[in-house]
């Protein structure tokens, strides 16, 4: 008898399951981080399942291409390592990114909490209607929605940075990206002593980002409103920031995991914001390196809106 006719082909032998599988994990590792970027933002509760719905993905995937296609999941794995680091060179999905992304699971889920302001905004709801202030009416005049510097500016520099998170965060993307920008160049420069100027966004912009922190203000809350942000600004001791308008609570939530992700290489202990009615704003402050970073003070004298 020929025994050779009982041998089991190669890909059923023991120690080869133990391969395949070993690199079918080794293929779920950088597939998961990379379908996520294609699935919608899914928060329920305070928990965050988008990352956790493509790890179960791309698990599935695997399987069911080990399950279909054994023999082939060694072309399969040459094939994603192949892609990953074709990816790297571009500087679209690398080393890095593939990291961050499980660094944010545990982050958005188990370490970020929210750091809610003192809310005056809330005792204080006159705050809001104080716009016949003389700030307020200098301020808003400094504003200009139809200035093309402005606009041109705003444009460009949204595309600047994260656009491999637009189809998972939308114009989050655009306005983080702006923001970074302006928080990356700007230069605190004071106003002469006795007299306080305010800047519109295309003199800061031409001057070569100098101001202090109301012209700041401005040119952050101008710049955003351009490529369709809303924005107000907050006066408070000794100090003006800007808020950038999130929405409602399951909104913050989605901007918070936006934040976590886009900005990861900073040390985030919790985003900071203000809310009234439901309504949740984002400090976008010079002095904060990532949106919702601390506040500077929050004795609030004057809100602003525009």
């Amino acid at each position: 008898m020929n025994n050779t006719t009982n041998k089991k082909p190669f890909w059923k032998r023991g120690w080869v399951n133990f391969v395949v599988y070993l690199i079918g994990v080794l293929i779920i590792v950088p597939l998961a981080p990379f379908i996520c970027r294609f699935i919608p933002p899914l928060v329920i509760g305070d928990f965050n399942f988008d990352f956790i719905l493509s790890i179960l993905v791309a698990i599935l995937v695997v399987r069911i291409f080990i399950w279909l296609l054994k023999p082939m999941i060694l072309p399969l794995f040459i094939l994603t390592v192949f892609f990953f680091f074709y990816e790297q060179g571009k500087g679209e999905f690398t080393v890095k990114d593939t990291l961050r992304s499980y660094k944010f699971l545990v982050q958005q889920n188990f370490g970020i909490k929210e750091k809610k302001a003192t809310d005056i905004l809330n005792l204080k709801p006159a705050l809001f209607e104080n716009i016949q202030s003389r700030t307020a009416r200098v301020v808003q005049s400094k504003m200009n929605f139809r200035d093309s510097v402005v606009r041109n500016f705003a444009i460009k520099h949204s595309l600047e940075y994260f656009k491999e998170y637009k189809p998972k965060y939308g114009n989050l993307a655009r306005y983080f990206s702006l923001f970074k920008y302006i928080n990356l160049n700007f230069n605190y420069v004071s106003d002469p002593s006795k007299d306080e100027y305010y800047a519109t966004a295309r003199e800061t912009i031409l001057n070569g980002f100098g101001g202090d922190c109301d012209d700041h203000s401005i040119l952050m809350a101008n710049c955003m409103m351009d490529i369709g942000a809303k924005c107000r600004l907050v006066v408070v001791e000794g100090h003006m920031y800007p808020e950038l308008y999130i929405g409602n609570k399951e909104q913050f939530l989605i901007a918070q995991q936006a934040i976590i992700q886009m900005f990861s290489d900073y040390k985030i202990s919790g985003i900071y914001y203000h809310e009234n009615n439901g309504a949740y704003w984002i400090n976008l402050d010079y002095t904060a390196r990532y949106p919702g970073g601390p506040y500077m003070n929050d004795n609030v004298k004057l809100v602003i809106d525009l």
